[in-house]
């Protein structure tokens, strides 16, 4: 079932609304994850462990081995739905969910393997099965947008980077483009454009990774961690750059710092796109990525500080951020909440 682009306004609730579900998936496939889907698995695993019984979670199995493995692990911590998907990265491949004059229904935009990097089976209609799933009508656009490219208040003010959205890998947008599109597909009255993201991000600087709306006119970035730190100078621009911002309302930013994880290299010696800030918002938790890093605590304690009504829990992800070709995320680009 379909719905027309003519029922507008499109609403889209900001992450710390209520929700009604939160959709995630189960590794599955070996040669995603270089030969080991135990690490993986075990950092989702203990996500759905922190999400506890506030929350729904759906999750996705592609197969009978993922199906066993998941039930396993999880019993009956999460609803297991058989579903195909190329990867886990549920993010950037399934629907965002919004609401028209009609009620409820799924976002479903166009993707392309994020430049044409990793062109996997089944990403292309994951968001139509989800939505399905969900017993929603789809709303699908002729444009290429992965949902960790934007962040959003709820209130028609957009974060994205020009690097992702203004990539000629991608729809190859003028600015103007990109905003258009994005009032289009999501009701933006404003987006605020950050240059860059960290340094060896496979999706070519998403915004779930270096900035994140905490709550109305509040915005949370990271600050540098020791002098080593290779995302030093781009932390700190981007900071300056939400100092200077103003929402879609006309007013400044508040802007709260969250101390990053720093150098990390993978176990492939990599430096990898580590960071505090892929974190979800859900029913009365927040989980956040941790890495094993000094700064890990303080980290915990300011995310803490910004959602007092909300327990932070940190959940190692070393898994899902991986090496080499293999993981990249962390656990906001595996999952899609459901507003209630």
């Amino acid at each position: 079932m379909t719905v027309s682009v003519t029922d507008r306004p499109i609403s889209v609730a900001p992450e710390w609304a209520p929700q009604k579900a939160i959709w995630t998936a189960w590794p599955a496939n070996l040669s995603q994850w270089n030969g080991d889907l135990e690490a993986p698995r075990r950092d989702v695993a203990a996500m759905v462990r922190a999400l506890g019984p506030a929350n729904r979670v759906r999750l996705l199995v592609n197969g009978a081995e993922a199906e066993a493995s998941a039930r396993a692990a999880l019993g009956g911590l999460a609803e297991i739905v058989p579903a195909r998907y190329g990867d886990i990265w549920l993010r950037d491949t399934g629907p965002i969910f919004a609401r028209l004059r009609g009620g409820a229904v799924a976002l479903k935009f166009k993707t392309n393997s994020w430049g044409g990097k990793f062109d996997l089976p089944d990403d292309a209609t994951v968001g139509e099965d989800v939505a399905r799933l969900a017993g929603l009508p789809v709303l699908s656009f002729d444009f290429v947008l992965e949902g960790g490219a934007v962040d959003r208040d709820g209130e028609g003010t957009i974060l994205a980077t020009r690097q992702t959205l203004l990539n000629p890998n991608r729809n190859g947008w003028s600015k103007e483009e990109a905003e258009a599109a994005l009032e289009q597909g999501l009701g933006a009255k404003t987006v605020i454009w950050i240059d860059e993201g960290l340094k060896n991000d496979h999706t070519d600087g998403h915004i779930d990774n270096i900035v994140r709306f905490v709550g109305p006119g509040r915005v949370a970035c990271q600050s540098p961690s020791g002098p080593d730190d290779p995302n030093a100078e781009t932390l700190d621009g981007i900071a300056r750059t939400l100092e200077e911002a103003t929402d879609a309302k006309g007013a400044r930013l508040e802007v709260v710092r969250i101390p990053g994880p720093g150098l990390y290299r993978n176990t492939l010696g990599e430096i990898a796109p580590a960071s505090h800030l892929n974190f979800v918002i859900a029913n009365g938790v927040v989980v956040m990525p941790v890495y094993g890093t000094p700064t890990q605590d303080e980290a915990l304690e300011a995310l803490q500080a910004v959602f007092p009504d909300r327990k932070v829990i940190g959940v190692p992800s070393r898994g899902l951020l991986g090496a080499g070709d293999a993981g990249g995320g962390s656990f906001h680009c595996i999952t899609q909440q459901e507003p209630a």
